[in-house]
């Protein structure tokens, strides 16, 4: 190995290291991964099959939805048959319901060929996953609407929740398309996306994932929502007509499918190479996720978090930011501290040492140990747990609040904060101030 490859060899074996709790945390779980006719006849098809069969062999359990809009369009033009819509519905005759059976039919083998994919030197080789279909979706026609007949066109009305969580026991890949039967034996033209809301929730899907044509839902301005509560993806979807096409038929199956028991719903882009692979196994993500309730939570620690902790301020005490604490002056200080907990995840914490002197009540307090990640910083969570603690000293009847800080001077004075001499420290941490360190002082008043 040449010095040149040593970084790239220490990256590599980093970022091997920080997938392994995604890794363990996935395994078993269920996630239904859907996508439109128009990514799997993009570019990214054959790498879009490799990333499905790396999760099914990391033991994650994936039911596929395929649509065929442009394939159905297609298959019309061909045919010289126009394309028919009333309130966003295909009307599906029976002249087209037989493209639509010719389009889903093609689209449905493309996919199950990417699937099998063995050849030497590639991410599926050797590969031994099984991919299965059914009669999982039970139809129902849609009928008049607005005085309109949708003829064949239709809508989920049970999914076979049992056979399909058979199939995923077994190791099986289970893909779906977006055709259904009813129990009289006619076949009826489903929206993809409503099979894969269905199909998430009769699961109770771990994960819905749509691949769609923009990277993730934005605002007015084109910027990327990270994430958005069921709540905040309603609003955006009825106000959002910047939104592409996808968004705006996927945002609606978000909402619904978080509020009935799925545990994320992510929203991603098809034209981004491994976009499944850097959402599911980065912090950050490359889309957005939906999620019932806001993913993150600011809370008071518990012991359990000691382990979160540490790795947290380990680094800002290597390099001098904070004081090295010992883990068992955590262990015995834990209920001082409160943390802000994202998806799972330590990202934040703080803590209050109040100071009673001359046997009175506390009337001073130290802020101590403010600390975020540096990957989140960018999301306000210092202000919100400097705030936190705040409302935490008011209630135990704190005056004064003190800081002692060596690199963040600026950010608490612009905070309310003011120099202050170490002269005005309650006189017990007089004594415990460190000389060497040489820590600025600073002190805000909580009023009365």
């Amino acid at each position: 190995m040449t010095d040149n490859a040593l970084p790239n060899a220490a990256q590599f074996v980093a970022w091997f290291r920080s997938v392994a709790p995604y890794v363990n945390a996935f395994r078993g779980k269920t996630f239904v991964v859907a996508f439109g006719g128009k990514s799997i006849s993009g570019p990214l098809a054959r790498t879009f099959a490799y990333d499905v069969s790396l999760l099914a062999n990391l033991g994650v359990r994936l039911v596929l939805v395929h649509g065929s809009r442009p394939q159905i369009e297609e298959e019309l033009r061909e045919k010289g048959l126009e394309s028919r819509f009333h309130a966003g519905q295909r009307i599906t005759d029976a002249d087209t319901l037989d493209c639509v059976i010719d389009a889903v039919g093609s689209v449905y083998l493309e996919v199950e060929a990417l699937l099998s994919q063995g050849l030497p030197n590639t991410p599926m080789a050797g590969n031994t996953i099984r991919v299965v279909g059914g009669n999982f979706i039970t139809a129902r026609p849609m009928g008049v609407l607005d005085g309109v007949d949708l003829q064949y066109t239709g809508a989920v009305r049970k999914i076979d929740a049992e056979g399909l969580k058979a199939q995923l026991g077994l190791g099986n890949i289970v893909l779906l398309s977006n055709l259904g039967a009813s129990p009289t034996g006619e076949i009826f033209n489903l929206s993809m996306e409503e099979v894969a809301e269905e199909a998430a929730k009769a699961l109770g899907a771990d994960k819905l994932i749509f691949l769609t044509d923009s990277q993730g839902a934005t605002d007015a301005e084109g910027n990327l929502l990270d994430e958005l509560t069921a709540d905040a993806a309603e609003q955006l979807a009825r106000v959002g007509e910047w939104l592409s096409p996808d968004l705006k038929r996927y945002l609606p199956c978000a909402v619904r499918a978080s509020r009935r028991g799925v545990g994320r719903v992510h929203i991603i882009g098809y034209e981004l190479d491994g976009a499944v692979l850097h959402e599911l196994f980065t912090h950050d993500g490359v889309g957005t996720v939906v999620t019932r309730d806001p993913l993150d939570t600011l809370r008071d620690a518990k012991p359990d978090d000691i382990g979160g902790l540490v790795g947290l301020i380990a680094p800002l005490e290597e390099d001098g930011t904070l004081v090295h604490r010992p883990r068992e002056l955590l262990e015995r200080e834990i209920g001082r501290f409160s943390v802000v907990e994202h998806d799972g995840v330590i990202v934040g914490c703080a803590a209050l040492y109040p100071y009673a002197e001359d046997g009175q009540k506390a009337k001073t307090a130290e802020l101590a140990c403010l600390a975020v990640s540096p990957e989140h910083r960018r999301w306000g969570y210092g202000e919100r747990l400097m705030q936190h603690i705040e409302v935490k000293a008011k209630a135990a009847g704190v005056k004064r609040l003190f800081v002692l800080t060596t690199r963040t001077t600026h950010w608490f004075i612009e905070r309310g904060f003011a120099l202050a001499s170490v002269d005005e420290l309650p006189e017990e941490k007089r004594h415990m101030y460190n000389l060497q360190r040489r820590s600025k002082v600073l002190m805000k008043s909580l009023g009365k």
